[in-house]
């Protein structure tokens, strides 16, 4: 189901939502169908503390040059 974010045209309130099918979707705050639909800005999350990246080489990973499997990782 993909989610989608609108702008309300009448109250100004902004939303996400999961559009199914051909429902038409309504604004939360005042239920208006006059909505507009907003550029969707990726985002990932991750639970890692690390904040550096992981080195990447022949394996993907690791960057162990022993390549996928050679280390603890995968």
């Amino acid at each position: 189901m993909p989610i989608f974010e609108y702008i309300c045209r009448d109250c100004q309130h902004r939303f996400e939502t999961f559009v199914t099918g051909d429902r038409q979707p309504t604004c939360p705050a005042c239920k208006s169908r006059g909505l507009e639909k907003q550029w969707s800005v990726f985002a990932a999350v991750s639970s890692s503390k690390s904040a550096a990246p992981a080195p990447v080489g022949p394996c993907g990973t690791c960057g162990d040059p022993r390549g996928p499997g050679s280390c603890g990782i995968n």
